[in-house]
């Protein structure tokens, strides 16, 4: 099944959708408890709707996994060249933000204070149902389906940030794309190869000009075990979102700003349109539009460092 959820004439509501139609699901039924035999309403072309993301994500985990893309946008944005050791440990992430998702065709903001705004090309895991200190094998259960996954980043603040030895904030914090829909996990089984992974074709162009195409396969490690490390000592839950990291081979500008030594292609900026196209999944094409600027807040203080008596 693909499982969107959209507004139309004033409603919002999710459906199943039929080639280019939405196909209404009756009032509380949500994307992740569809019945196999639900009955739908009339269809509803896609080109009146607006659609959301698919699912309100109760976390966001965006991983790191492509060992490419560490090489270059380390680069870019710690300075430093080669792959930490530490990466082939385990499949490290950090906690986005799960307000800050937008749909497949929505504009987005160019975040306040950034001038290194770039794109990030993923594919995310959405999770079903609850579970602890998961297997592997086990994990694969607890996958409900697949979207497209957009992690808007804005590269100056990120660097900036970062050097205080915690991972993005605000470099992070502005938006994420999530959809056009969610496709169920038996949908994308026949795109799994010999070594249990994903073998799905992803582009991403820039106002019409390819930037970057990659495999999902080229992943250091399976969805599975993503979502088998994400359990580790603790639950995942339903509509936890499990981001895959960035692709290699020009997955995002700061990748290509590493390897080339100069922002080449150069920032992205008001009116620029991304679109991203997941083979099995869909397409996502957002524009970036013109953000706030920043207001005023004061540096740090130094302080006495006075102690109570």
């Amino acid at each position: 099944m693909r499982i969107a959820t959209y507004t139309h004439e004033g409603r919002t509501r999710c459906g199943l959708v039929d080639g280019d139609t939405i196909r209404p699901l009756p009032d509380g039924i949500g994307p992740l408890n569809v019945p196999g035999d639900v009955r739908t309403g009339e269809p509803v072309p896609l080109a009146q709707v607006r659609l959301l993301p698919p699912v309100q994500p109760s976390s966001v985990r965006d991983y790191v996994t492509f060992e490419e893309h560490v090489e270059g946008v380390r680069r870019s944005v710690e300075g430093r060249g080669g792959v930490p050791d530490a990466w082939y440990d385990a499949p490290t992430f950090y906690f986005g933000n799960p307000h800050a998702m937008i749909g497949a065709h929505d504009d987005v903001p160019i975040p306040p204070g950034c001038h290194a705004f770039d794109f990030e090309l993923e594919v995310a895991a959405i999770i079903g149902k609850e579970g602890a200190d998961l297997t592997p094998e086990q994990a694969r259960d607890h996958i409900y389906g697949y979207t497209v996954f957009n992690d808007w980043s804005a590269r100056d603040l990120q660097s900036r940030e970062m050097q205080v030895g915690l991972g993005p904030c605000k470099g992070k914090d502005t938006a994420t794309t999530l959809g056009p829909w969610l496709v169920t996990a038996d949908e994308l089984e026949p795109y799994r190869d010999a070594d249990g992974f994903l073998r799905l074709a992803l582009t991403v162009s820039v106002n019409g000009t390819e930037i970057g195409r990659d495999l999902l396969s080229n992943m250091g490690w399976p969805f599975e075990e993503l979502v088998a490390y994400a359990s580790r000592g603790t639950r995942v839950r339903p509509g936890d979102v499990l981001g895959s990291g960035t692709c290699g081979n020009g997955g995002c500008l700061a990748e290509l700003w590493g390897l080339r030594g100069r922002q080449d292609p150069p920032p992205l900026k008001p009116g620029d349109v991304v679109e991203i196209t997941v083979e099995g999944i869909g397409t996502v094409r957002n524009t970036v539009v013109a953000g706030a600027d920043p207001l005023p807040l004061p540096k740090a203080r130094p302080r006495p460092r006075q102690r109570p008596a």
